[in-house]
C-alpha cells in the first residue's frame, strides 16, 4: 500500500515556523490571548506595517539538517513544514507571488528546498502545510471571524493558491502528504480541484483531512483533542508542546515528558498518528524545553519503539483499566503500564483475555526477569485471568511495557 509509511509511522514532527515567529506572541507591547501564529489577525496589524518584518527575518539558527537529525534521534518518521501559514508568506520560493522568504526577505533562503534536501538525507518522509482558504495578505483569501462577504475567493485560488500548490508539489520532490488548513467557506468543487492538481501532479502525495467537504484519505482531528475511542481507519492528531504552536516567549505551559508519552500511549492505543508541533524562535533556534520533552520520548521510544511502529486499533478492553494502554501487532499483544512503581511487587489483574499465550518479555528492559512475570489462569466463574507481575523495587520509569506473544493473530477478549 502506498500510505505504509503513515500507517506504520505513528509519529511525526509539525513545525509552525514563519515572520510570525520574530513577534513571538507579542506586538508594540501588547501580547495575544491567542495562538501566536495567528497575530496578525488577533491584533489586527495592518499589512503594511506585518510586512516590514521581512526587513528582519534572518534566522540563521534555523539548521534543517539538524532538525531532521534530531528528528530521527526524537523516533520521528516524517516532518510537517508551514510552507505558507494563515498570513500569507512563504516560506519557499515562490514565482506565482513574491512575498515569500527567498524574494522578500533579509536571508534570501528556500526553506522548504532545505528540509526537502535533509528530510531525503535522513529518509524522513517529507510533508507540506498549505494554508489553502485563509491568507490575510491577499486581499481575496478568507480571513477568519471576519466579514469575506465581498472577497473574490476565485481571484486568490487563480492568482496565488493554485499556482503555489503547484510549485510545492513540482520542485521538491517527492511530498509525502499535504496538510490543508482551515477551508472556511470553500466549496465541494474547490476543494476537489485542488484534490486533482494533487493527485496529478503527486498520485501517491496524501491528503489530509482539513481540505474540506469529506475530501481527505484520512481524518484529521481537532488540534489536541484525541478521540475517546478505538477508530480503525486511519487518523493522525495535530497537537502542541505548549499552548500555542509557533514560538510564544510567554507561554510556559509546556508538557512534561511523562504527560507527552501517556497522549501518545493514547493517540497509538486507538489507532492513530501524533503529530507533534515545534515552534521554533524568531531566529530560528528551537526552545530547550521542546527539545527536552522530545530527547525523553526519543530514548523512550529507542527502546520501546515495536511497541507503537506498526500497531493498529483493537477494541476497548471490556473492563475499566485507567493505568493501562494496549496496542497490537498481529500475534503480538502490548500492555503498557502507567506510573509502574507505583505497582511494585503486586499483580495487576487483567480478566477476560482470551488468548493463548506464547511467550512473554519486558520490553526495552534487559534488566528485569520474565520469570514468572504473567500468570495464566481462571476465575472462580471460569473466565480467563491473566495476572502481570510488577518486579520488585522498580525504577521510577515513565512506562513499563509487557511484550505477550499469542498463538492467535487478533486480540480475542472475552465480551460482558
Amino acid at each position: 500500500m502506498q500510505h505504509d509509511w503513515f500507517i506504520s509511522g505513528k509519529y511525526g514532527l509539525f513545525i509552525h515556523f514563519g515572520l510570525y515567529s520574530i513577534l513571538g506572541g507579542e506586538y508594540n507591547g501588547k501580547r495575544t490571548d491567542f495562538l501566536s501564529e495567528w497575530i496578525m489577525l488577533s491584533l489586527d496589524i495592518p499589512v503594511k506595517e506585518y510586512e516590514k518584518l521581512t526587513l528582519q527575518f534572518d534566522p540563521v539558527p534555523f539548521n534543517a539538517d539538524e532538525i531532521c537529525r534530531k528528528a530521527v534521534e526524537w523516533g520521528m518518521k516524517y516532518i510537517c513544514f508551514t510552507a505558507k501559514h494563515h498570513d500569507g508568506y512563504a516560506m519557499f520560493r515562490s514565482y506565482a507571488d513574491p512575498y515569500n522568504s527567498f524574494d522578500n526577505s533579509k536571508c534570501k533562503r528556500d526553506f522548504v528546498k532545505e528540509l526537502a534536501d535533509s528530510c531525503r538525507k535522513y529518509g524522513i518522509v517529507f510533508c507540506l502545510y498549505y494554508s489553502q482558504a485563509q491568507d490575510w495578505h491577499h486581499k481575496d483569501g478568507y480571513r477568519a471571524y471576519k466579514d469575506n462577504s465581498n472577497i473574490n475567493f476565485r481571484r486568490y485560488l487563480d492568482e496565488k493558491c493554485i499556482p503555489q500548490v503547484k510549485e510545492i508539489l513540482s520542485n521538491y520532490g517527492d511530498i509525502g502528504m499535504i496538510w490543508f488548513d482551515t477551508s472556511m467557506g470553500m466549496t465541494h468543487q474547490e476543494s476537489q480541484e485542488l484534490v486533482d492538481i494533487v493527485r496529478s501532479l503527486q498520485p501517491n502525495c496524501l491528503i489530509n483531512g482539513r481540505i474540506g467537504n469529506d475530501l481527505g484519505d484520512y481524518m484529521t482531528t481537532q488540534d489536541n483533542r484525541i478521540p475517546a475511542y478505538p477508530i480503525k481507519k486511519p487518523w493522525e492528531i495535530p497537537a502542541t508542546l505548549n499552548s500555542s504552536w509557533a514560538y510564544k516567549h510567554f507561554d510556559n505551559d509546556w508538557l512534561t515528558p511523562e504527560n507527552v508519552l501517556q497522549k501518545f500511549l493514547n493517540i497509538v492505543a486507538r489507532g492513530g498518528n501524533y503529530l507533534l508541533n515545534i515552534g521554533p524562535k524568531g531566529d530560528g533556534s528551537i526552545p530547550e524545553e521542546s527539545v527536552k520533552t522530545l530527547d525523553a520520548i526519543g530514548l523512550w521510544l529507542k527502546n520501546n519503539g515495536e511497541s507503537i511502529y506498526g500497531t493498529h486499533a483493537i477494541d476497548t478492553y471490556v473492563y475499566e483499566a485507567p493505568n493501562l494502554r494496549f496496542t497490537h501487532k498481529d500475534y503480538e499483544l502490548f500492555v503498557h503500564v502507567l506510573d509502574p512503581h507505583r505497582f511494585s511487587g503486586k499483580e495487576i489483574s487483567l480478566q477476560n483475555i482470551a488468548n493463548t499465550v506464547k511467550e512473554v518479555s519486558w520490553i526495552g528492559r534487559t534488566d528485569l526477569s520474565s520469570d514468572n512475570m504473567l500468570r495464566v489462569s481462571k476465575t472462580l466463574d471460569g473466565d480467563p485471568y491473566w495476572g502481570l507481575n510488577i518486579p520488585d523495587n522498580l525504577d521510577e520509569c515513565m512506562v513499563l511495557t509487557a511484550k505477550i506473544v499469542t498463538e492467535e493473530k487478533d486480540f480475542i477478549q472475552k465480551m460482558l
